[in-house]
């Protein structure tokens, strides 16, 4: 017993002698404390309910969702059904999370405390536990170009960073946890495109016909609707009135609070804007990796009129080239 008990105590003081030593080396004592205090502040935020939903959040049957890749007009189409929902007051930065709350953005608490049946945003990749999803799906070429700017409002890019080499990473899903553009969209596609619960909006669609989109929309979420209230939704939810709003309310507004103010949230709301911002490589990168899934979606190839099977992805040195003019 006592050789054990001195054994245990050798081996804590070489423990100890090692954490001291770490601890006294260059920047170590220092990061032993960040660490530390970190994990103690994501066990607080869990305990308090202060912890962002995210994709671990309690999802219920009744729940109905709008998903989408972010910069695909997600933001546009939660005024638009927002605006059918709130008959009384219309839709702002002010109570867009109240009436439509983005996961992503909002603590586990504050989604828990919402009313049922809940109607909720995510950018999440194909989640079982999602019954009923609108899925948003824009032109990649698009969305890359409004999430290359995107990153520049909420400083993740400095000023001059390539977006060629921006789109390599796009294609290659290292800007956010929730995937490629590609994988993001064919992983909803691929498990629930036959199914009744499972609505698919091209936001190039509901930019041509706004109201037959969103009655198709309404219909489908069971959102009671007339000509009238369509209109309504449709004015209160316009880029004009949406960009007025931000001068004013996006500073508080939990998504871009903090972010530059001279790069606008709301975008010019149009298609095809990427034949300005992107270089033919970079046109040529994203058509040779979604090429396939860009056909079946309804989406022209402008460089390659050939399908491209999902996965081929255009070697780096071919992606990264001159930076176009933004």
């Amino acid at each position: 017993m006592r050789t054990q008990i001195d054994h245990g105590e050798e081996a804590s003081k070489s423990s100890f002698q090692r954490e001291r030593e770490y601890a006294n080396s260059s920047g170590g004592l220092e990061t032993v404390i960040r660490t530390m205090v970190n994990r103690c502040r994501v066990v607080a935020d869990r305990i308090l309910g202060k912890n962002i939903a995210g994709r671990n959040f309690a999802v219920f049957p009744d729940d109905s969702f709008i998903v989408s890749y972010p910069r695909s007009g997600s933001t546009w189409l939660r005024f638009l059904v927002g605006n059918l929902l709130s008959t009384n007051e219309p839709i702002s930065f002010e109570n867009l999370e109240q009436v439509l709350p983005d996961i992503h953005v909002n603590s586990a608490r504050h989604i828990a405390r919402m009313p049922r049946p809940r109607l909720l945003k995510s950018h999440e990749y194909f989640d079982h536990r999602y019954r009923k999803v609108v899925y948003l799906v824009r032109d990649p070429r698009d969305v890359v170009v409004s999430y290359y700017r995107y990153h520049l409002k909420v400083r993740r890019l400095q000023d001059g960073y390539p977006i060629d080499r921006y789109v390599h990473e796009f294609l290659n899903g290292e800007l956010e946890p929730w995937r490629s553009w590609r994988g993001n969209v064919a992983s909803w596609l691929d498990a629930r495109h036959s199914r009744q619960e499972f609505l698919l909006i091209r936001y190039e669609d509901l930019l041509e016909n706004t109201v037959a989109e969103l009655s198709r929309i309404a219909e489908f979420l069971d959102i009671e609707t007339s000509p009238a209230r369509l209109e309504r939704a449709v004015t209160l939810s316009s880029a004009q009135r949406m960009r007025e709003l931000e001068q004013t309310q996006g500073p508080a507004w939990v998504t871009i609070k903090g972010s530059r103010e001279d790069i606008p949230f709301i975008g010019r709301a149009t298609s095809g804007g990427w034949r300005a911002a992107l270089s033919e490589p970079a046109v040529a990168t994203i058509e040779w990796a979604c090429g396939s899934l860009m056909n079946r979606l309804g989406y022209d190839l402008d460089l390659l009129p050939q399908k491209r099977a999902v996965g081929q992805v255009l070697p780096r040195q071919v992606a990264i080239r001159s930076r176009p003019s933004i």
